[in-house]
């Protein structure tokens, strides 16, 4: 699908509303992006947002709920997962470039739990380690056995502290790579820790309010406002509160318009405000041929190294150096990027647990990026 700009104006114009926004181009290019997305891969409901120069487009398809007869627009809610992985590497950074916490710190730190942390080979779990994915902690902390069938639902502080004392690193922390929430869960209670008020607040605080996003939170919306997800067979999935101690992996909701206005306020890269979180927050820290193994970082295109919470891929004949982070919960697949080179950013969302589609999702979004980059 690369080069969507290139196909046949006229099938466009027949089907995609009249432009609203300044930049016409981005406007028609945003349409016909996810007017493909949603007849090729036949998913419910598609919504795309980009944004460029300051300048945003948002168009949407299908119905938002079932039997609605509404696309999702973008004030339309939804769950976002993994994708608040990449807002805990923002508050991470945020600390960092307050002098409160350094990227190299101790897990052990900061944590202040009464546990003792493993170590492998005299190497401790660092923050940094928590951030990239190279802990060698596991996807997930081991549930108790009366709550096993709760997955991460049942997750708790004590579980997850009984599971750092069975030390469950799978490799040395900084050797490897493999993609751990149990990691990105701690790093938020390692922060809020440090900062003595919640995760929440911190969040707030440091990256949704200077940001000015007014949409995004843990709290879950009623019915009527949010995208209604799916999950592979088909069918409703029911919006499940995470528990708090999962904030810092997944559980965030936010909108199109409000991830515009967060992917503007990274591409405001000369910005003397924040300038130093910025810059912190857009660093390649992992280089992917410096690890012994890179495992489960490819979802959504090839990792070539590992920022805060953000997979990065490298500029190469096809694309510019791109940033982006996807994400999956409560039947909705997720995707946002950008060039920070470039001044665009794209955040792209379906209601269904389609495999294919997600990855096909990812694929359009980063190949319109390269577009408008001139690759």
């Amino acid at each position: 699908m690369h080069k969507l700009l290139g196909l046949a104006t006229a099938l466009a114009a027949a089907v995609i509303p009249p432009a609203q926004a300044e930049d016409r181009f981005l406007k028609e290019a945003v349409e016909f992006t996810g007017m493909v997305l949603y007849y090729e891969y036949k998913v419910p409901a598609v919504v795309i947002g980009a944004v460029r120069d300051g300048e945003v487009a948002v168009s949407g398809w299908g119905e938002a709920r079932d039997g609605s007869d509404t696309p999702p627009d973008g004030d339309t809610l939804m769950t976002i997962g993994s994708i608040t992985k990449a807002f805990t590497g923002t508050t991470l950074a945020s600390l960092v470039a307050e002098g409160t916490v350094g990227l190299t710190d101790r897990l052990d730190d900061h944590l202040g739990w009464e546990v003792e942390l493993p170590e492998r080979d005299g190497q401790a779990i660092r923050l940094i380690h928590l951030a990239t994915h190279t802990s060698g902690l596991p996807r997930e902390a081991r549930t108790p056995d009366e709550v096993a069938d709760q997955h991460y639902f049942g997750i708790s502080r004590e579980a997850m502290e009984a599971d750092l004392a069975s030390d469950p690193l799978l490799f040395t922390p900084g050797a490897s790579a493999a993609y751990s929430n149990f990691g990105f869960d701690l790093l938020a209670q390692a922060l809020q820790e440090t900062a003595g008020e919640s995760y929440e607040e911190l969040l707030r605080k440091r990256v949704l309010e200077p940001a000015g996003l007014t949409s995004t939170g843990y709290d879950l919306p009623g019915d009527r406002q949010v995208m209604q997800g799916h999950g592979v067979d088909g069918t409703p999935v029911p919006q499940e509160a995470l528990p708090e101690i999962k904030r810092g992996a997944s559980g965030l909701v936010s909108s199109t318009n409000d991830l515009l206005r967060w992917l503007d306020w990274h591409l405001d890269r000369f910005a003397a405000e924040d300038a130093d979180m910025r810059l912190i927050d857009h660093a390649a820290y992992v280089p992917r041929d410096t690890l012994e193994v890179a495992y489960g970082l490819d979802e959504s295109g090839r990792m070539d190294a590992m920022g805060l919470g953000w997979v990065v891929m490298h500029a190469n004949h096809e694309r510019p150096t791109i940033l982006q982070k996807a994400g999956g919960a409560d039947g909705i697949f997720s995707f946002v990027a950008f060039a920070p080179g470039h001044d665009v950013g794209i955040f792209v969302a379906i209601n269904t647990f389609d495999f294919a589609a997600s990855g096909g999702m990812a694929e359009m979004a980063l190949d319109l990026l390269a577009d408008f980059a001139g690759y």
